[in-house]
C-alpha cells in the first residue's frame, strides 16, 4: 500500500511518574511504528527534558519529534498548532496519544476532508474495562443529542493557518476549534458514522478527569444549567417519592440506547446504555464541584488554574 498524503500530529506531555509509564512508552512506540508505514507522523512533545530525551530515543525511528512553540494555558492546543505549522502535507490529522488509527480510518478521513476544512469523527474504545464503560456513557448521551466530542480531527492546514488557529487559553479545546472554524466560515463536517478507536483510560486517569470534563460545560451555558439542576431534582425525588427515581433511571438508559443506535450501532457492548444513569449521577455531583472551582478562579489543569472553558469568537462575516 502506498503512503497516504496526510500528516498525523500527536501533541502530548507525559510524566515519568505516571502509573504504567514504561509500558505506555512501549505501546505508543509500537503504534507509531505501524502508523509510520501509512503516513508521516509528528509527535509534539511537551514533556520534561529527561522524559522527552527518552521519547526521542524510542520513537524517532518512526516519528518526527518537535518541542511545542509558544505558550498558553492549554498545552495541547500549543502542541497541535506547532504540528500544524510544521506539517508536510495539506491534510493534517490531530490525535490524542490514546487514539489509534489504522489504514481504513485514515483513508475514510481523507475522503471526508476532500470537501471540508474540518472533519469531526467519533471515538470508540478498543477494550471495555469499567472506566471505559463508565466514560462511554458520556459519549452515548452526547450522540443522542447530536455527536460526541472526539480526541481527533482531520483538517486542512492552509485553512487553519489562515484563521490563525484557535485559542490556547481555554479548557474545552475541541469545542473552541469547531466554534472558531465555523465563525470564520470554514466548512465543518460532523462524521458520527466514522469511528476511530482509542485505548481505555486507567482508573487513576479516569478519576482525575471527572471534574475537568464537567468544567467543559461552562462553555455551553444551556447544558450547564440543565446539569446543575440534576442534583437538586434527584435529591427532591429521593426525599419525597424515592420510587419515582426509577423514572429518571429508565430515561437515562433509553437516552443512552438512542445514542448507541443513532448513526448506526457503534461497536460497543450492548449493555453500554446501562451505565448512563451512573454517568448522569456522577455529572450531577461533579458539575457542582466544577462550579466551586470556577468561583476560585478556574479548574486545575496541569498544575495551573484555567478560568475559561471556551471563549466567544468574532465572525469574519459579521
Amino acid at each position: 500500500m502506498s503512503r497516504l498524503p496526510v500528516e498525523v500530529v500527536i501533541p502530548l506531555r507525559w510524566n515519568a511518574s505516571r502509573p504504567g509509564y514504561d509500558k505506555e512508552v512501549g505501546e505508543l512506540g509500537a503504534y507509531l511504528c505501524a502508523l509510520s508505514e501509512l503516513c508521516d507522523v509528528t509527535v509534539v512533545d511537551g514533556s520534561e527534558d529527561g522524559v522527552r530525551r527518552r521519547h526521542v530515543d524510542q520513537w524517532s525511528p518512526y516519528a518526527r519529534l518537535l518541542e511545542p512553540e509558544g505558550t498558553g494555558a492549554n498545552g495541547k492546543v500549543v502542541g497541535a498548532m506547532t504540528g500544524i505549522r510544521h506539517a508536510r502535507h495539506e491534510v493534517v490529522v490531530l490525535a490524542d496519544d490514546d487514539v489509534r488509527y489504522d489504514a481504513t480510518a485514515v483513508t475514510q478521513l481523507l475522503d471526508r476532508v476532500a470537501n471540508a476544512d474540518l472533519v469531526r469523527p467519533q471515538n470508540v474504545y478498543d477494550d471495555w474495562p469499567w472506566p471505559a464503560r463508565w466514560d462511554f456513557a458520556r459519549c452515548l448521551v452526547n450522540r443522542a443529542f447530536g455527536a460526541d466530542w472526539p480526541g481527533t480531527f482531520a483538517l486542512r492546514r492552509s485553512a487553519i493557518l489562515a484563521i490563525g488557529g484557535w485559542s490556547a487559553e481555554v479548557l474545552f479545546e475541541n469545542l473552541q476549534l469547531v466554534r472558531t472554524a465555523r465563525a470564520h466560515g470554514l466548512r465543518v463536517v460532523n462524521a458520527p458514522q466514522l469511528v476511530v478507536l482509542r485505548t481505555p483510560p486507567t482508573a487513576e486517569h479516569f478519576w482525575s478527569q471527572r471534574v475537568r470534563h464537567a468544567y467543559d460545560d461552562f462553555a455551553q451555558p444551556a447544558r450547564l444549567v440543565a446539569e446543575l439542576a440534576l442534583l437538586p431534582v434527584l435529591l427532591a425525588i429521593a426525599a419525597r417519592r424515592p420510587r419515582l427515581l426509577l423514572i429518571p433511571v429508565t430515561a437515562a438508559v433509553a437516552l443512552g440506547e438512542v445514542g448507541r443506535r443513532r448513526f448506526g450501532v457503534v461497536p460497543a457492548p450492548r449493555t453500554s446504555a446501562l451505565w448512563c444513569p451512573v454517568w448522569l449521577l456522577e455529572r450531577s455531583v461533579c458539575v457542582w464541584i466544577a462550579l466551586g472551582s470556577w468561583s476560585r478562579g478556574g479548574v486545575r489543569y496541569h498544575g495551573r488554574r484555567v478560568r475559561d472553558a471556551g471563549l466567544p469568537v468574532p465572525s469574519d462575516h459579521a
